[in-house]
């Protein structure tokens, strides 16, 4: 199961600022002790576990230091999931958002606790008696993914969530502002990436809630069924656009080749079917054409190249005590070096 370990040094919150604030904001979810664990997965925003009683209840927040525009979201995340779980049954219900940074130092939201469990980069214990398991895993994000992008967002209440028109254009242009305030004096070939995609945008095939980050590791599947998918996590970044962008976003967090000698911690083990796998799937569960897959794979890596230089900055910054970061000091570079070769081919 995906379980919450010790609050990590350095990442503790005011505890009893935030068990007062709950029990006078959700008094009927609130009664018992309280007792605090922390999700250790994500690289980015802080999630806990915190239990009353029987009652458990999730709670995320931005990391700590300075945050990018529009970057950790938890008002955006609050407005999604406290409609989207009506309509797609993966998404845990929000129950609560607070901008009161008085509390714990940041906005936060509280979010209803899902159980399954997560599928980082090799098949787990539970599912390796199974056959076929790996494409069944696979098979199944990919089909989360499409239900996602059919769920009617108008129906679902969710028309103000993001602006359509434009939507490539201006994640483009986000891009290359937030890029623009951690490069420093090396470029490390992201430059050339923005140019090339900015000049060769595709005309979207539909528009639907997309995700943001959809990869196997915001999942969580039931224990004895790899084909069920119980829960997507991480809805910060979620907007409308276009659904390829999801579909990108799956694509570099697979294997690939171009990658093995970097030792990068994210990526899929050489046990799951390859990319086209899911390429090929996802047409079939969606009917879209894949002619332009490479525009939106290399626009993944841009993406990922400037998170994980935000992440390296937050480390040397000494915002953040996590290690892994400390991993990600040329990651900018060499995700840059495999957007110009997909956009080149």
């Amino acid at each position: 199961m995906d379980k919450a370990k010790q609050v990590r040094q350095g990442e503790e919150q005011d505890w009893p600022a935030l068990e007062g604030y709950l029990r006078t904001t959700l008094p009927n979810e609130t009664m018992g002790e309280m007792e605090v664990m922390q999700f250790h997965g994500g690289h980015a925003n802080l999630t806990y576990l915190l239990t009353f009683g029987g009652k458990e209840l999730v709670i995320r927040r931005p990391p700590f230091g300075k945050i990018a525009p529009g970057a950790h979201d938890m008002k955006r995340e609050y407005r999604v999931l406290s409609k989207l779980y009506k309509f797609f049954p993966q998404a845990p219900r929000a129950y609560h958002y607070c901008d009161d940074e008085s509390v714990i130092g940041a906005p936060f939201v509280v979010l209803e606790r899902k159980t399954g469990v997560v599928v980082r980069t090799h098949v787990i214990d539970c599912f390796k008696s199974y056959d076929k398991v790996a494409e069944r895993l696979t098979e199944a994000l990919v089909k989360v993914s499409a239900d996602l992008h059919k769920v009617d967002y108008e129906q679902a209440d969710l028309t103000e969530l993001g602006r359509p028109e434009g939507f490539l254009e201006r994640q483009l242009a986000g891009l290359a502002k937030r890029w623009s305030l951690v490069k420093g004096d090396n470029s490390n070939g992201m430059d050339e990436v923005i140019e090339l995609l900015t000049t060769n945008v595709p005309t979207p095939q539909a528009i639907s809630i997309i995700h943001n980050d959809l990869k196997l590791d915001n999942c969580q599947f039931h224990p004895q069924n790899p084909d069920q998918v119980t829960a997507v996590f991480d809805w910060d970044m979620t907007t409308l656009g276009d659904p390829l962008v999801d579909l990108g976003t799956t694509l570099s967090y697979w294997r690939e080749p171009y990658f093995d000698k970097y030792n990068l911690p994210i990526y899929l083990s050489e046990e799951f079917p390859d990319k086209q796998f899911v390429i090929d799937k996802y047409a079939e569960y969606t009917g879209f054409s894949m002619d332009n897959i490479n525009w939106y794979h290399a626009f993944a890596f841009l993406r990922i190249g400037v998170i994980a230089a935000q992440l390296y900055q937050r480390y040397v910054n000494g915002k953040s005590t996590d290690q892994r970061m400390k991993k990600f000091q040329y990651a900018a570079d060499v995700f840059a070096g495999y957007a110009k070769k997909l956009m080149t081919k």
